[in-house]
């Protein structure tokens, strides 16, 4: 497994339980107990997802006594939305390219009607 930050990040987005995760934490700080409330999984299963989280950066856990709080670190989602900006321009220009065409092609045509 590539161990590049961009690829560890998607690598974690790429299942729907971490993501419903980070979804969580957007809203706050939570327990690996709060955040494992909404699945049917066991706490161990929750920790494993936070590891893969944890390790893309994604979030980080603290220690305030027993209770270890989870928080979200948005910087590696800013690196992701920075790499798909690229390809939405690319996508904008090919789309407008097209746009350009067809207005092109509805201009040159021969108008409708009765002959």
């Amino acid at each position: 497994m590539s161990t590049d930050p961009l690829s560890l990040t998607l690598a974690a987005l790429a299942d729907p339980t971490r993501r419903a995760i980070l979804a969580r934490l957007s809203l706050g700080e939570s327990s690996v107990k709060e955040l494992a409330q909404p699945f049917a999984m066991s706490l161990p299963a929750v920790s494993k997802h936070l590891k893969v989280l944890e390790r893309a950066g994604l979030i980080t856990r603290g220690r305030e006594a027993q209770w270890r709080p989870c928080r979200l670190d948005p910087g590696p989602l800013r690196e992701v939305s920075e790499w798909l900006e690229h390809y939405a321009r690319f996508w904008d220009q090919s789309l407008g390219r097209l746009e350009d065409m067809l207005a092109e092609m509805k201009q040159s045509a021969p108008p409708d009607g009765p002959a």
